[in-house]
């Protein structure tokens, strides 16, 4: 990754770098909808687990509307994914067919290429947020204060950047079809572990101390306090631990590619 561009001095307007800026946006979002094996299942497996265990699995959880609750935790769920895949899986693609370097020596700078998958990631992740918010609203019942939604989907956005960041770090790791698998054994296990399919107060409870080296977990705190389903939430150490990861992980990762 120490390979300067050969464009590097190359003077360029305010107006053309914000152009290169949306146009890898766009192509990136094209990318994106011309993989279905990557468009569907993180669109539809965050709906399809919510209406599986918050609608047509009966059962109350004491004092929590499961239907919130689990509306809150999926939604977790839901924007870690495109975080997760779209860096560590599309960077390790891009890493290994040589997309990555080619851009890396074209007039595009090469921040434009990080800002993209960060638009994309966070553009999918207001999709499933806004389907996961349908289905709640139509089929489990969930009644918010808009305020309130709106809060939530501003947490959930934000905090989908720490994924980012972690995806860029294996994503520098490891190439092509490794990168998935390191992605799932992150990603399902993580989700299971904070809570986010399931409360935690079902597991052993050494699982549910160990849950707080998860940012998964603090990020679900976060959602749950905003949706009233949990009381006496400390939103700043939460915001704090997961600002902390992200910078964390931007090191290693910006380590490992200047290293390259």
């Amino acid at each position: 990754m120490n390979a300067p561009s050969l464009y590097a001095n190359l003077p360029m307007s305010a107006t053309q770098t914000l152009r290169l800026y949306l146009l890898e946006a766009w192509y990136e979002l094209l990318r994106m909808a011309r993989t279905p094996a990557f468009v569907i299942p993180t669109l539809a497996f965050p709906v399809v687990f919510y209406l599986l265990f918050a609608v047509l699995i009966p059962g109350q959880w004491g004092g929590f509307q499961k239907a919130t609750y689990l509306f809150s935790t999926y939604g977790v769920f839901g924007v870690i994914g495109p975080a997760l895949f779209g860096f560590g899986v599309g960077m390790a693609m891009e890493r290994e067919t040589g997309l990555l370097e080619l851009k890396r020596v074209s007039p595009m700078p090469i921040a434009a290429y990080f800002a993209a998958k960060i638009a994309m990631s966070l553009i999918a992740a207001l999709c499933v947020v806004l389907l996961l918010s349908a289905a709640a609203i139509g089929l489990g019942d969930v009644r918010m204060a808009f305020v309130d939604w709106a809060l939530l989907l501003g947490a959930l956005l934000l905090g989908a950047l720490p994924f980012c960041a972690l995806g860029l770090w294996i994503g520098s790791l490891v190439k092509g079809q490794a990168a998935v698998g390191i992605v799932n054994l992150v990603y399902l296990p993580m989700s299971v572990l904070s809570g986010l399919w399931m409360p935690l107060f079902v597991f052993p409870e050494l699982v549910q101390k160990l849950a707080v080296v998860w940012p998964a977990w603090h990020l679900a705190q976060l959602a749950l306090g905003i949706s009233g389903q949990l009381e006496g939430v400390n939103a700043p150490l939460h915001s704090a631990v997961l600002i902390g990861f992200t910078v964390f992980f931007l090191a290693l990762a910006a380590i490992r590619l200047r290293g390259r």
